[in-house]
C-alpha cells in the first residue's frame, strides 16, 4: 500500500489543529508540521500526535514555507493540508480506498473537492471546487507512444470524490493584503492568478484605505500590454471604485469605458450606481444598480450581481419615499441569499 506524508504549515492554530489531525491520523503515515512562529499550544498539540515539528522563520512567502515542508517528506505521496480543514468519516473511507489503489495507478496528482468556501466572505465565488491536494513525492520519467516515442512531461492528474470541509475561523484579509503589497513593493511579478486574487480580496473584504494603497499598482497594471483583457477589466473595476472614493468623475469615466470595451460587468455598473447615489441622483443610481443586478454578469464578486445591487435599489426607493418598492427588492435579496445558503448546505 502507498504511504502518505502529511505536510502542513501552521501558526497559532490551537483552535483548529486537533480536529484536523483527528481526521487524518488514520490515513497518513507521517505528519510533518512546519511552524512559522506560534505562541499558543499549536506545537504541543502537533507533537501529541507524533508529528515531526520543524520551525521555519516566516518570510512572508507561503510557497517558500510550503516547499520546505514538502522537502521533509519521506513517503510515496504528500498530502497538503491547512489546519482549518476537516474530512468526515464517509470521506475518510474514500481516502483510505484511494490509498489502497494508488500502488496500481500511475497518478502524479489527486484533486479533491474543497467545500464550504462561502461560509465566510472570501475571495471565492464558488462553494465547492476541485483542488490539487495529494502529490507523488518522487516522479519517475516514463516513455510513451509506440513510435516517435517521447518522455511524458505532463503530470497525470485525476479528480477524486473526496470532500474536504473548510472551516475558516475568521478572515485572513489583513494578512493577505499586506502580502500583496509587499510583493508589489519588492518589485515581484504578480501573475494573472494572483492579480485576480488581489482584486477579489479587495472587493470582498478591503476597506477604502486598502483600495487607495493599491492605486499605483493597478494604474500600472491597466496600462501593462502584457496583461490580457480579463486583467485589464479587473484593474479597471478597482480604479473605478477608487474614483468613487475620491469623487473623481473623469477617472470614473476613463475606467468605465475600458470595461465597456467588452460586455460591461456587474461590478462596474454597481460602481456607477454608488457614484450617482453619492451625488443624490437617485433615479440614475437605480438605473445602474438595476443593470448590475439584471443586465450584466459578475467578473469578480458574485454578490455585486445578486444581493448587493438589489439592496441598493431598495435603499434608493426608500430614499424616494416608495416603501413598497423598497420592501420588494429587499425580499428578492433575501430570497437570493436563502438560495445561496441552501446551496451551501447541500454541498456539505
Amino acid at each position: 500500500m502507498a504511504t502518505i506524508s502529511l505536510c502542513m504549515i501552521v501558526k497559532n492554530e490551537e483552535d483548529n489543529l486537533k480536529k484536523c489531525l483527528d481526521c487524518l491520523s488514520r490515513i497518513v503515515d507521517e505528519m510533518i508540521i512546519v511552524d512559522t512562529g506560534s505562541t499558543d499550544r499549536t506545537v504541543e498539540i502537533a507533537r501529541g500526535y507524533g508529528a515531526r515539528v520543524e520551525e521555519f522563520k516566516w518570510t512572508g512567502d507561503f510557497s517558500e514555507a510550503r516547499n520546505y515542508s514538502f522537502s521533509l517528506a519521506t513517503c510515496d505521496y504528500i498530502y497538503s493540508a491547512d489546519a482549518d480543514e476537516e474530512i468526515d468519516e464517509e470521506n475518510q473511507e474514500r481516502f483510505l480506498k484511494l490509498k489502497e489503489d494508488l500502488d496500481s495507478l500511475d497518478i502524479d496528482i489527486v484533486q479533491m473537492n474543497y467545500c464550504n468556501q462561502l461560509a465566510v466572505r472570501s475571495i471565492y465565488n464558488f462553494d465547492r471546487e476541485l483542488r490539487p491536494k495529494l502529490f507523488k513525492r518522487i516522479r519517475y520519467f516514463v516513455w510513451e507512444d509506440p513510435i516517435h516515442e517521447q518522455v511524458r512531461i505532463e503530470p497525470m492528474i485525476v479528480a477524486s470524490e473526496i470532500d474536504i470541509i473548510h472551516r475558516p475561523k475568521g478572515s485572513h484579509t489583513e494578512r493577505d493584503l499586506s502580502s500583496f503589497r509587499r510583493m508589489v513593493d519588492e518589485g515581484r511579478h504578480i501573475s494573472k492568478r494572483l492579480h485576480g486574487m488581489y482584486v477579489r480580496e479587495l472587493f470582498m473584504a478591503g476597506g477604502d484605505d486598502d483600495f487607495l494603497k493599491a492605486k499605483a499598482f493597478f494604474t500600472e497594471s491597466v496600462m501593462d500590454n502584457t496583461r490580457d483583457i480579463d486583467e485589464i477589466k479587473e484593474a479597471s473595476c478597482i480604479l473605478a471604485h477608487i474614483a468613487v472614493i475620491e469623487d473623481d468623475p473623469a477617472m470614473l469615466l476613463k475606467y468605465t469605458l475600458k470595461d465597456a470595451i467588452t460586455e460591461m460587468s456587474s461590478e462596474m455598473c454597481y460602481e456607477l450606481g454608488d457614484f450617482y447615489f453619492k451625488k443624490d441622483d437617485i433615479d440614475e443610481a437605480i438605473v445602474w444598480y438595476y443593470n448590475a443586478a439584471y443586465e450584466c454578469q459578475s467578473i469578480i464578486d458574485l454578490k455585486r450581481n445578486t444581493t448587493l445591487p438589489r439592496l441598493s435599489i431598495a435603499k434608493c426607493y426608500r430614499k424616494l419615499g416608495n416603501e413598497e418598492q423598497a420592501r420588494d427588492y429587499e425580499r428578492e435579496a433575501r430570497e437570493l441569499e436563502a438560495r445561496e445558503l441552501e446551496a451551501e448546505a447541500d454541498s456539505e
